[in-house]
């Protein structure tokens, strides 16, 4: 049951960024461009994301568990950080840069796009970065926690 729901849950998402036009990088990158020809139709769809997600987040909050029936884990807040700001940075030069973010490279990616395909590539890549420097710096933040 929850591989269905996973498969409905990703192929509603996936379909909702292909008719939004969130899987085109030259209407994300349209958005970005404040003083050019700015195109603002993806405003109105963050603006319903962020709606969707806010009423969710509302109604889980006072559960326990899933519609499913699976332990309920929400997110805890937690302070900015320079790890989160730089992590913040990183993505929206990439964003705008590529007018591709994650959800989106991987819609590009399944229909065999080049440039979700590399986005694709330079993101697991980013991510394997981030794992070999976190694992060095691990034995040092333990430290510093312990004292």
């Amino acid at each position: 049951m929850y591989t269905a729901a996973s498969f409905a849950a990703g192929f509603v998402f996936g379909l909702g960024l292909l008719v939004a036009g969130m899987a085109n990088p030259a209407k994300v990158l349209a958005f970005l461009d404040l003083a050019g020809a700015w195109d603002p139709s993806l405003a109105l769809v963050m603006a319903g994301a962020v709606a969707v997600g806010a009423a969710a987040f509302a109604f889980m909050k006072k559960r326990t568990r899933t519609l499913l029936g699976a332990a309920l884990l929400l997110p805890t807040p937690r302070r900015i950080d320079r790890r989160l700001i730089l992590g913040s940075l990183v993505f929206g030069v990439g964003w705008g840069l590529a007018g591709i973010c994650p959800g989106p490279a991987l819609v590009l990616a399944g229909t065999g796009s080049a440039k979700g395909l590399t986005f694709l590539a330079a993101m697991i890549a980013g991510n394997g970065v981030f794992e070999f420097f976190e694992k060095r710096a691990a034995p040092g933040r333990a430290r510093m926690q312990s004292s």
